[in-house]
């Protein structure tokens, strides 16, 4: 589904390379991402913290051969579906409190994966309510959610399991309940995912 922006706007997205077909801008921010969480799955350690700087640098990261807002939040407000996202205007103060009311929050260690699993899926809600980017935010929060989960020695989460149009439908509805602070239906979701 496409964003919603209040001005008209292209199709395609003012890239760095010249791209003019949505296949060939798929195709190198495919690349990009893969490229990003491989190296920085390399750089992970137990001491890491995640915060609103490493976010934006899994962004930059990715997509910095792609766009020149790679790591930057966006400026226009965005809807999906009627679903409006986080205002622009405020992205900065959005993101600050996300950091100091739950990324600060996240325990160095974890003793359950039960409480890892609820962390994730409330941080991966929240970031997919706050929608920081003009694009990749899925893509940011599944790697942020795969990073998290290798930090505590599991492999990456299957993501690929909701693909399918009725957990996707499932993924839509957790995501607009965090908006209520109703974390249930994302918790659910991610321990279907969460590997073995």
């Amino acid at each position: 589904m496409k964003y919603q922006v209040p001005q008209a706007e292209s199709e395609i997205l003012p890239n760095i390379k010249g791209l003019i077909s949505a296949e060939e801008i798929a195709l190198a921010e495919f690349e990009g991402f893969l490229e990003s969480e491989i190296r920085l799955t390399e750089k992970l350690n137990k001491h890491r913290r995640f915060t609103v700087k490493y976010i934006l640098g899994i962004h930059k990261l990715a997509l910095s051969g792609v766009y020149q807002f790679a790591g930057k939040y966006r400026e226009v407000n965005l809807s999906k579906g009627g679903f409006p996202f986080a205002s622009a205007r405020f992205l900065p103060e959005t993101m600050l409190a996300f950091e100091k009311e739950i990324l600060a929050k996240l325990p160095r260690k974890y003793s359950n994966k039960e409480d890892l699993i609820k962390d994730i899926a409330i941080v991966h809600a929240e970031l997919l309510v706050i929608h920081p980017f003009r694009e990749g935010n899925g893509r940011t929060a599944r790697i942020l959610a795969n990073l998290m989960a290798r930090k505590e020695g599991y492999s990456s989460l299957s993501f690929d399991k909701i693909d399918d149009e009725k957990q996707f439908e499932k993924y839509v509805f957790a995501i607009q309940n965090a908006t209520l602070k109703n974390y249930d239906p994302m918790i659910k979701l991610i321990a279907l995912i969460f590997p073995d």
